[in-house]
């Protein structure tokens, strides 16, 4: 048996790219639920291989159009997904760690992965909003320590060790925060959350960062591989990208920020050549471009990769 759950098998397979996506769909404003668990069981049915939810804790202007996201808890809403699917995984990309406290966050996480029935991976990062932090009243200048030590209670949280657990108890006053768990919860550091990619290929299992021109990722892929191989172990590659499909297969690719647009054939040809440098999952943030979400996910799903 596996030392982890479901999700990491099928998210991180041994062979081949595996495809996830970004929730809500192409949503403006708040998602509507009962067409997100729609496209939550096509997802499934198509074969991809995770829904993931953002942290958002306030409504911060960001972004070139200086726009502010309204989304849900990223626990609820997985949640409520993981009511409509059977298979797929359900990931974090990511928690603002150092906004939660490690508690609360390995509470939520130990019990959205009973919830599904292990498909659950915690995918964590630093935050990069300033007014959350003196909202929070967190330490902006402090938040790679405070994700260090947040990180090595959630760690401990997680883990079916009975090492572990006696590490918890130190931090709990001897109190669990749940049953110790059949099978670790992956743990992702999304962004570099302020370490080294020594730290990450060490202490993480794996690494998402975001969509970069391939000559560049291909080089931040070299460089994690370089921490892998000092850390003598094998762990996945997960990047982000915001994707504009457009109905002519043969439509060529154009940069968008953070990803492209592009058809099918192109979008085909683009995975295999990043595939073959080395990245694992493919997380895909919709562009809504006026195309319907179910043609969009079916046409992906084609691809076969």
């Amino acid at each position: 048996m596996s030392d982890f759950n479901a999700a990491h098998a099928r998210v991180f397979p041994s062979q081949g790219l595996s495809l996830g996506l970004m929730t809500p769909l192409a949503a403006h404003g708040l998602a509507d639920l009962r067409s997100a668990r729609a496209h939550a069981r096509l997802a499934d049915d198509l074969g991809f291989a995770a829904l993931w939810a953002r942290d958002v804790p306030l409504m911060v202007p960001q972004g070139p159009d200086a726009t502010a996201s309204a989304l849900d808890d990223p626990f609820l809403w997985l949640a409520a997904l993981a009511g409509a699917t059977e298979r797929i995984g359900l990931g974090t990309a990511a928690i603002v760690l150092p906004l939660r406290h490690p508690l609360h966050v390995a509470k939520a996480a130990r019990s959205l992965d009973r919830i599904s029935e292990g498909r659950f991976i915690l995918g964590l990062g630093s935050g990069d909003r300033p007014e959350e932090f003196a909202a929070f009243g967190e330490d902006l200048d402090h938040r790679g320590a405070a994700f260090r030590q947040r990180w090595s209670v959630l760690r401990a949280a997680l883990s079916p060790d009975a090492h572990a657990q006696a590490e918890l108890a130190d931090a709990t006053g001897g109190f669990a925060v749940l049953p110790p768990p059949q099978q670790r919860i992956p743990m992702l550091v999304v962004g570099t959350a302020r370490q080294s990619l020594q730290w990450i290929a060490r202490d993480a299992e794996g690494w998402a960062t975001y969509h970069r021109e391939e000559g560049a990722q291909e080089g931040r892929i070299g460089l994690w591989q370089q921490a892998l191989a000092q850390a003598g172990a094998a762990k996945p590659f997960v990047q982000s990208m915001q994707l504009d499909l457009q109905a002519d297969p043969h439509a060529p690719a154009t940069p968008l920020p953070l990803g492209m647009k592009v058809g099918r054939h192109g979008l085909q040809a683009y995975l295999q050549r990043v595939h073959a440098q080395g990245v694992a999952h493919v997380m895909f943030n919709l562009v809504d471009n006026g195309r319907p979400v179910q043609a969009v996910l079916e046409e992906i799903a084609s691809v076969g990769l």
